[in-house]
Parts: C-alpha cells; sequence; structure tokens
C-alpha cells in the first residue's frame, strides 16, 4: 500500500534524478560515518602507551628528583629512535612532534611536559628549534 502513496509522489522525477538523490544521499552518508570514525579515533598516546602530564608542577618535580636526571639538548633536527627501556623525560625547553612508526598522525609536547615512554616504542622526532630535557630511565615496577 505505501508504494502506490509514494510512487506518485516520484512520478514527476525522471529515473536518472532518482538514482542521483540516492548516491547523493549514500555519499552523505559516508562522510558521516568518515566524521564518525575520526571522533571515534583513540588518541596517539593511548594507542601507543605513551603517557604525559602536561604543566608538572614544581611539586610533582621535586618528588621525582627531575634535578637529579641527566640532561639532553639537541637544535632543529630529525631523530628516528627507539625505546629498549621505559624513559621518563620533563622537557624543559622547546617542543618534539613525535610520529610513531608507520602513523601519519603525531604526538606533540612542549616544555613542561612529563612524558613516559614505552619498551619496545619506535618512533621519529621531529625538533624545529632549540630543545632540551632531564630523563631518566626507568627500571621494571617503577611507576
Amino acid at each position: 500500500m505505501a508504494s502506490l502513496i509514494t510512487m506518485p509522489a516520484l512520478s514527476h522525477l525522471s529515473t536518472n534524478t532518482i538514482s542521483l538523490e540516492r548516491r547523493n544521499l549514500c555519499a552523505s552518508s559516508r562522510r558521516r560515518r568518515g566524521v564518525r570514525a575520526m571522533m571515534t579515533e583513540k588518541p596517539l598516546e593511548e594507542l601507543y602507551h605513551v603517557r604525559v602530564e602536561r604543566n608538572v608542577t614544581k611539586d610533582r618535580l621535586m618528588e621525582l628528583g627531575v634535578q637529579r636526571w641527566s640532561m639532553w639538548k639537541t637544535g632543529k633536527c630529525k631523530l628516528p629512535w627507539d625505546w629498549h627501556v621505559d624513559q621518563l623525560v620533563y622537557i624543559e625547553e622547546g617542543e618534539v612532534r613525535v610520529v610513531p612508526e608507520g602513523s601519519k598522525r603525531f604526538m606533540q609536547f612542549v616544555a613542561g611536559d612529563l612524558v613516559r615512554y614505552p619498551k619496545w616504542f619506535e618512533a621519529d622526532l621531529y625538533f624545529n628549534d632549540f630543545y632540551q630535557e632531564r630523563y631518566r630511565f626507568q627500571a621494571y615496577g617503577d611507576d
């Protein structure tokens, strides 16, 4: 019965117009699904088990003893890197873009961030200017 009602309503449209409308609806639906997929995509930090604390307080730095950690500095460069142990890094100056191996997306960390990179993580590091960090390697079970 429903088809009898809808057919006259569409009788003024040609078959080409109807198929074009269907294609537009399908394309619109695909775009919405793509946007939904992008919105539900997990952050890289979560996917690669990289932990970050932003704007770390002086009390937290004192608790960790960051001033006793080793220091590393660099200028503008790209550095492929892989971690053989967990590493805790406090960025004192500058910023770094971290592109995990095989990814087209990147994580960005800046001065004031405390980052924990997991063992066996592989990435390219991009430094656009002067960069300075304090770091320490984590023993099994350290948090």
